[in-house]
């Protein structure tokens, strides 16, 4: 199994403050190895050299039999075996090891007889040197390493700052708020100095506010277009009913009033969606007992409906449009689905179900749309987009599933007052 990784861990600051420490840290060590090899080798250098120039000395003075100086002598305690060995063979070369303690340089070289004459050069002060480096190196980059990651973090979160603005206002516009606009200052050609330029954020939300425009736009001519149709409609259809009304007894006048009946009632729904499309729906509050309105809307809706209240309880609500939202989950029902149908009130909580074939697959995830049926089913498919913008408009929330056991079940949920 994979890790999982924290939440935190996705996000784009968190990615760039890892990118930058990571930077940071690689660059700050490679920065201090070559300052410390640098230093180090210019350090032991010159104790070498140091050292080595004692030996010729020392080596002088044993050559013409004077007394040596203090700090050399011939195969003198502490010497490297190592090093030893390198002179007895005939070579000359340093070590720096510790000697009573202290650090020190050895230099040494071949004498007679196998032996080895070495000098001894305090090397504490070098030591010294390259330890207080060392520390410096250390403490400067986690200084450095500080810095650059506050001044990166505050710059990653000034753009993942636009870009959360910017995600928030496309939300809110696929939540139906086509008003939303993230109006970046860089975007604005009135605002936009010439010492900002715009950058790749400010042309996603030029580009986001854009087409919300373009979509507004295009929605309210067909929101215009649609109720305009609609109310036009009207007109020749109440006379086109009240003609209807006047044909002779028989089965062509009945399949005229039926068509003009569907007709018109196309066009109320048409009407309806258009106020809901465009916000004009007002709402009268009353309180009311959740299982008498949901019995009286099933009534409204046609026989052969099944009540059920489990728990009954008051809801300040907008009665017609609560019986609207009810009758349309009935009537879908019992047009495309089949019996028995069954509306339960529990609580704030009311579902309707049928026993046929269920939702179709896009209805529950995406919701209804308008003017889709599948299957060969009757009907112009407003009816559940109906009751879904009035619930809406109630501030319920309706939601569509399958029961498990076959059946679609629609789930209207509001917000209760009190229980009985």
């Amino acid at each position: 199994m994979r890790p999982t990784l924290p939440q935190w861990s996705g996000t784009l600051a968190a990615k760039a403050a890892a990118f930058i420490t990571v930077m940071c840290c690689a660059l700050a060590a490679l920065l201090g190895v070559l300052v410390h090899v640098q230093v180090t080798d210019q350090t032991v250098g010159q104790a070498r050299d140091q050292a080595l120039q004692r030996l010729t000395q020392a080596t002088e003075r044993y050559e013409a039999g004077d007394s040596l100086k203090r700090g050399a002598g011939v195969d003198p305690p502490g010497l490297p075996p190592t090093l030893r060995k390198l002179a007895v063979g005939g070579d000359r070369g340093t070590m720096v090891a510790d000697f009573a303690g202290r650090p020190t340089m050895w230099a040494a070289g071949p004498a007679d007889g196998h032996r080895a004459l070495a000098v001894a050069v305090d090397y504490s002060q070098q030591a010294r040197t390259i330890a207080g480096l060392d520390r410096a190196i250390l403490w400067s980059s986690g200084l450095a390493i500080g810095a650059t990651l506050l001044v990166g973090a505050l710059a990653v979160t000034r753009v993942t700052r636009r870009l959360h603005t910017t995600a928030l206002v496309a939300r809110r516009i696929s939540a139906g708020d086509l008003d939303a606009r993230v109006d970046d200052p860089r975007t604005d050609p009135r605002t936009k100095a010439p010492a900002r330029p715009q950058d790749e954020v400010a042309a996603v939300a030029a580009a986001l506010d854009s087409m919300a425009s373009s979509l507004q736009g295009k929605l309210l001519a067909e929101q215009r277009f649609t109720a305009d149709v609609a109310h036009e409609l009207r007109t020749p259809l109440t006379g086109l009913h009240a003609a209807a009304e006047l044909l002779p007894p028989g089965r062509p006048t009945e399949l005229v009033r039926d068509r003009v009946a569907a007709l018109r009632t196309l066009t109320e729904d048409l009407l309806e969606i258009s106020r809901l499309d465009t916000g004009r729906e007002r709402l009268e509050l009353d309180t009311e007992q959740l299982g008498p309105l949901a019995e009286r809307a099933v009534r409204g809706a046609g026989s052969g409906t099944e009540v059920r209240v489990v728990r009954d309880v008051a809801v300040e609500t907008d009665r017609r449009r609560l019986e609207r939202v009810l009758g349309n989950l009935v009537a879908n029902a019992h047009k495309h689905g089949r019996g028995p149908v069954v509306l339960t009130v529990d609580g704030p909580v009311v579902t309707v179900r049928d026993h046929g074939d269920g939702f179709p697959e896009y209805l529950v995830v995406h919701g209804p749309q308008r003017f889709r049926t599948e299957g060969g089913a009757r009907g112009h498919g407003l009816g559940l987009t109906i009751a879904l913008g009035q619930a809406e408009v109630l501030g319920a929330r309706l939601e569509f599933a399958n029961a498990p056991d076959g059946g679609a079940v629609a789930t209207l949920t509001l917000a209760a007052q009190e229980e009985r």
